[in-house]
């Protein structure tokens, strides 16, 4: 075999979390090679073409804060952005972008290629090369050419082995019609890596002259919106795209419902497992046949093009059934159909057999990274991938691999999901999951993450004297408001009774009275001719670190007992069957997982309160009682 390069790192695929693992390992040094069947689609939106949402957002904005890019490339291709959840609580509130595609790959693609240390290769990677002791030594393309390397990165998406269905056609593709990956799936499964098959789909991109839009609810970005990147100024995003709002009726559910014997996931050729919250709209008339209508969100692929994208209507019905049943949607009577809707399965692991640095247990210099772990999504992704490409090449150059505390990020809970429950189906990050969701909000993902990036170093001298600029200006604001006293006087008494809140009776400190939910406090601090040399952002995050300040304090103390556990290690490589008392589930799952530490242990199906106690009192009695991580 040929030997093409050599480097220290290798990134298979060019979607969404090869480009974070890439960049993240070229910015620290490695000489980096990453890997895609085409360079044309390096940066792909094959599904929506939007970044962020509910909890989504949150994960963008904590890759921007840890030094990726993904939040400062869809800053640069926003064309609508909007802060979902308004109506509840700020730690849920998720910012949302709706993108240019065709402009988010051409800038992905340009900033891959001015990267320093990293090469884009178009190939297709066939096998990964292994030593006697099952270290990563290289990879090896399609033709037989040899790339070598010291870690790997496995980025392969929905393109291994990757099947479309339309009705009951069948065919190999990758997503968007592109060639998929049909040879490393059988390489790592001879290294005794074993696969599963998953599904997801996408829906139809339709014209927009062929729609009546004056009959849709119209849905506008935000005025003055807040952009994904720290380091963007609030309403620096282009916000001009208009979408809509369209609904399936009870004659759309007829077709539907007439026609599921075509269906492939109906009919039985589809064997993958498909997203639990991201369902068919099939699967919804199935699964919900109470509902009367479904939402259909009608949003734009890009500023220089006709095509628009139909969220929530993805389907794998024939084409003429997706004509069908369109077409019983008001506005949608002429509608005509650019690129069919259609389901793809494709290989992937359970990510039970990866630690929680996205390193294979089996393996040295091994790591994956995004919907070859089993999730689902865009964001999900590149937060994983960014995490693994910190580790590949800490790995390389011998320092220590990164686990972010499911306490400290939704990062941190995405990967601790993974490596310690698995995922029986398309894993979508949901605020729900986090445990700590108060302390997680969108607005403080810097101030949670900035030192763990400026640390790895992606986060630049420059920019990171900025973040510690802002959070200085926060806590002498919070100190100063600490100790002012305010009087309960008339001009005070006013503008707490116009925002429905009861007049102070005796004084108070500041702090105190913005904690009030009706207070603001830039509103109150212009009522008092405070001045404070505060930007937007810090005006905000002020005001929701002092309204949030007792909850988050409650709930850490709640958490108490969680965030103990997760500060006593567990030995690596641990025999459980030595370790008398515990159930034989325990023992199973224990072995199997090997958690980094007692709290990781306590999150595994099947690992009960009483197995944590006999460990706990094991590693007591032991000596193995070690140190916080």
């Amino acid at each position: 075999m040929e030997l093409l390069g050599v480097f220290d790192v290798a990134v298979i695929g060019a979607g969404h979390a090869g480009i974070e693992a890439a960049i993240a390992t070229a910015k620290r040094g490695c000489k980096t090679a990453l890997f895609t069947i085409s360079l044309d689609q390096l940066g792909n939106m094959p599904c929506n073409p939007s970044i962020g949402g509910s909890a989504k957002g949150h994960l963008v904005r904590e890759i921007d804060a840890m030094g990726g890019v993904m939040g400062e490339a869809a800053d640069a291709c926003c064309i609508q952005m909007r802060m979902l959840n308004l109506s509840k609580g700020a730690s849920v509130h998720s910012p949302r972008a709706q993108a240019d595609r065709r402009a988010y790959h051409r800038y992905m693609k340009h900033l891959c290629e001015k990267t320093a240390n990293l090469r884009v290769i178009q190939t297709e990677i066939a096998d990964i090369l292994m030593d006697e002791n099952r270290r990563v030594t290289g990879v090896v393309n399609a033709f037989g050419g040899v790339y070598a390397c010291k870690a790997a990165v496995i980025c392969a998406g929905t393109f291994l082995n990757g099947t479309i269905y339309i009705g009951k056609m069948a065919k190999s593709s990758g997503p968007d019609a592109c060639l998929p990956a049909t040879m490393l799936s059988a390489n790592l499964e001879s290294h005794g890596i074993v696969l599963r098959r998953f599904k997801t789909g996408t829906p139809c991109r339709v014209h927009r002259r062929s729609i009546d839009i004056s009959v849709l609810e119209v849905q506008h970005g935000d005025p003055n919106p807040i952009p994904f990147s720290f380091m963007a100024e609030r309403g620096s995003v282009r916000n001009d795209a208009v979408c809509h709002i369209a609904y399936t009726n009870e004659e759309t559910h007829r077709v539907i419902q007439e026609n599921l014997y075509e269906s492939p996931l109906y009919g039985g050729m589809i064997h993958g497992v498909g997203p639990r919250y991201c369902p068919s709209i099939e699967d919804k008339v199935v699964r919900f046949a109470q509902r009367k209508q479904h939402q259909i969100f009608v949003e734009p692929t890009g500023a220089d093009t006709e095509e628009l994208y139909l969220q929530g209507f993805s389907t794998s019905l024939p084409e003429s059934v997706q004509l069908k049943m369109l077409r019983t949607v008001c506005g949608f009577e002429q509608i005509e159909i650019m690129r069919s809707a259609y389901a793809i399965e494709y290989d992937c692991i359970n990510p039970l057999c990866l630690y929680g640095t996205l390193g294979f247990r089996a393996f040295h210099g091994l790591y994956a990274a995004g919907q070859f772990n089993g999730t689902s999504g865009y964001e999900e992704a590149a937060a994983q991938g960014l995490v693994a490409g910190i580790n590949a090449s800490a790995y390389v150059k011998g320092e220590e691999e990164l686990i972010l505390p499911r306490s400290g990020s939704y990062m941190g809970t995405l990967i601790d999901d993974l490596v310690t429950k698995g995922c029986e189906d398309p894993y979508r990050m949901m605020t729900s999951r986090s445990e700590f969701r108060l302390a997680l909000r969108h607005s403080n993902a810097d101030a949670r993450l900035t030192d763990i990036g400026y640390r790895y170093g992606l986060i630049s001298p420059g920019r990171y004297a900025q973040y510690q600029e802002k959070m200085s200006h926060i806590t002498d604001c919070i100190t100063a408001m600490q100790k002012h006293t305010v009087h309960p006087d008339a001009i005070v008494n006013q503008y707490l009774e116009s925002v429905g809140t009861v007049p102070l009776q005796t004084a108070c400190k500041l702090d105190a009275l913005v904690r009030r939910p009706q207070v603001d406090f830039h509103s109150i601090a212009n009522v008092l001719g405070l001045s404070f040399s505060l930007t937007a952002d810090e005006w905000e995050e002020t005001n929701l670190q002092v309204k949030y300040q007792q909850y988050i304090a409650r709930q850490q103390q709640q958490n108490e007992k969680f965030l103990h556990l997760e500060h006593i290690r567990l030995p690596k490589e641990l025999d459980y069957s030595t370790v008398h008392g515990l159930c034989a589930e325990a023992v199973e799952k224990l072995t199997k997982i090997q958690p980094a530490n007692l709290g990781q242990a306590s999150r595994i199906s099947g690992v009960s309160p009483a197995d944590i106690s006999i460990l706990m009192t094991w590693l007591k009695v032991g000596g193995r009682h070690v140190g916080s991580l």
